[in-house]
């Protein structure tokens, strides 16, 4: 077993939901520079398959930055691997939950494999996959 370490549970289950907001928007492209029309054009958003502006997928993603960095497996994760697809798009107002569920965790090492999922508030998963995460000792 690695000093310090103690592997959560194969089955263990975190969570946490927060409401996405057009400043999201604004503050996810000063981060990144992604000024897609379908972020930003609301006619070319309804003109588009999804109708009306959608946030980036890196927005819809970060729900689960959250829970792994403070929940499970908690303070000190990192991601090393992600896996994941974007199954439907998130708009300004909805809420969104990110859940995460381990798979597999090893004894000698600070590696959790994780299920992840992001769900709408209307009950539509818009981003499911995998990651592998290493905790440091913090």
């Amino acid at each position: 077993m690695a000093e310090g370490w103690n592997p959560p549970e194969v089955g263990a289950r975190a969570s946490r939901s927060r409401t996405v907001v057009s400043e999201d928007i604004e503050r996810f492209t000063g981060i990144s520079g992604d000024r897609n029309p379908l972020h930003y054009d609301e006619q070319a958003a309804r003109a588009s398959r999804f109708g009306e502006i959608i946030v980036q997928g890196g927005i819809t993603s970060a729900i689960l930055n959250a829970v792994v960095a403070e929940d499970l497996p908690g303070p000190g994760t990192v991601f090393l691997e992600v896996a994941w697809r974007f199954t439907a798009p998130v708009r300004p107002g909805d809420t969104i939950t990110g859940e995460v569920e381990v798979t597999a965790a090893r004894a000698d090492k600070p590696i959790t494999h994780l299920r992840t999922t992001v769900t709408r508030d209307d009950g539509v998963v818009a981003l499911e996959g995998t990651a592998v995460c290493y905790t440091v000792a913090v």
